[in-house]
């Protein structure tokens, strides 16, 4: 993997001790050998506080906005669905104090220096909470990578940041990289790999992982990672990650929040039947000659940009 370092206007963009928080060109580096990186305390308690505050009022009912329209696969809670692992999508578009902090212009400039991209803009956002239940069996997320479930991108420079609302290890079921696996050939695509975990079996999910890092010939290490408050994880769309259960007396809240280059389009893509692929933006944004517009500022708000 070649990429070049280029900081010079992210950092002019901000104050002497906001650029103490970029990634350093070793971050960049490690990031592309590695596919995964730990940020730096980017967020103040107080915004963290904010989102937990905010969330319980989403939980409770409050909406600044709801969807125009209720896309098929929408991943969302309500409370008859009980102790399960709550999913909410497009929590940045529905709460405006969630959807302000995650828009924050340094969250963006990390993900561009991580992704060597001019302009990063959201592509989604889920607010997660997995209930302190560790028999829970929807609080176990198996392993998966994000790109699998984006066939309608084009882009390949495409990144999440987990986002814990307070100090996140694996107690309470932190986010799990497979380290490098972003770099793994696939040994072929399937059709099932356009649905979400949520929807597939877990033993297939393990089986895939064996699977490609046999062909690749590599060991799986699984990085486990370690989150104080504020700070985040952010991984490559490519990336095997997962997390366990939460043994901790205390939900674990967070937010994982999909990020696109600037570059990235919609692309036509289907099964191998014929059926047309589609992800959730399709029947939200708008259309521009015919085909979604995943640049659409409604709900793929850009919030960085060289």
């Amino acid at each position: 993997m070649t990429f070049e370092i280029n900081s010079g206007t992210i950092e002019s963009a901000f104050t002497e001790q906001e650029r103490t928080l970029l990634p350093s060109d070793e971050d960049v580096r490690f990031y592309a050998d590695h596919g995964w990186y730990l940020s730096k305390k980017l967020l103040t308690d107080d915004q963290v506080d904010a989102l937990v505050e905010a969330s319980e009022r989403f939980y409770d009912g409050h909406r600044d906005r709801r969807l125009p329209a209720r896309p098929p696969r929408l991943a969302y809670w309500v409370p008859g669905k009980g102790t399960v692992q709550r999913h909410n999508d497009y929590i940045h578009y529905e709460n405006d104090v969630i959807g302000e902090i995650l828009r924050s212009p340094l969250i963006g400039a990390v993900a561009a220096r991580l992704a060597q991209a001019e302009e990063i803009r959201v592509f989604q956002s889920t607010l997660i909470y997995k209930s302190p239940v560790p028999g829970e069996t929807t609080n176990l997320v198996p392993w998966h990578f994000d790109k699998h479930y984006w066939a309608t991108s084009t882009s390949e420079r495409m990144l999440t940041a987990f986002i814990p609302f307070h100090d996140c290890g694996v107690e309470n079921g932190t986010i799990t990289m497979i380290d490098g696996s972003h770099r793994w050939l696939e040994t072929g695509e399937r059709d099932s790999t356009s649905r979400h975990f949520a929807e597939r079996d877990h033993d297939e999910l393990e089986q895939m992982l064996a699977e490609n890092a046999a062909y690749n010939g590599v060991d799986v290490n699984k990085i486990p990672m370690e989150i104080p408050k504020g700070h985040m994880s952010f991984h490559h769309c490519r990336t095997y990650h997962g997390s366990g259960a939460n043994h901790s007396v205390d939900p674990r809240r967070a937010v994982s929040l999909h990020l696109q280059d600037g570059a990235n389009a919609y692309r036509s893509t289907a099964l191998s039947d014929g059926t047309p692929v589609a992800y959730n933006h399709d029947v939200l944004v708008r259309l521009i000659d015919g085909e979604p517009d995943y640049g659409d500022p409604e709900f793929c708000p850009t919030i960085w940009r060289q």
